[in-house]
């Protein structure tokens, strides 16, 4: 961890933590680990962080929905790498699943497909059909999805 030489006073850490969080959704460990960089006292970090939660600056449920939403819709992750980013970030379990919940069903299985075929292309100079599908196969559960639906999802790609 790199700690920074200056060391801030309450009300210029107030400040730039509260501009922090205003930027995006964050989680409590990295809004605590970046009060730690500042050189604040244990107590002076449990302060900031109470006063960031009742100001509405720092909310983890809101964290997880926007944090599961994005990663689906933007990077197109998959549900098990976006649980596995967010125990990263030391988020609760209840906030995961509530998180998780933000994903529509319908959306996840189409964005699955759209990869499949995406990537079914992209490996063309395969040329034996099972290289090609445990390549496509492999990317899809790097990206999170279950493995169960990536081998439904390849059934459209018969090995004859």
């Amino acid at each position: 961890m790199i700690v920074q030489n200056r060391v801030y006073s309450l009300e210029e850490a107030k400040l730039k933590i509260e501009r922090y969080c205003a930027y995006q959704d964050r989680c409590h460990y990295e809004v605590e680990t970046k009060l730690k960089s500042f050189g604040l006292l244990p107590v002076t970090i449990d302060q900031i962080m109470l006063e960031l939660i009742q100001n509405k600056f720092l909310d983890e449920e809101r964290f997880a929905r926007s944090f599961a939403s994005g990663k689906h819709k933007i990077k197109l992750w998959g549900k098990k790498k976006i649980e596995l980013k967010m125990k990263e970030k030391r988020v609760s379990s209840s906030c995961i699943r509530l998180g998780l919940s933000e994903i529509d069903d319908e959306e996840y299985i189409e964005n699955l497909h759209r990869l499949v075929d995406l990537k079914w292309e992209s490996e063309s100079k395969l040329k034996k059909k099972f290289d090609r599908r445990g390549k496509v196969a492999t990317y899809l559960m790097n990206k999170g999805y279950e493995s169960d639906l990536v081998w439904e999802a390849l059934e459209k790609y018969p090995l004859d």
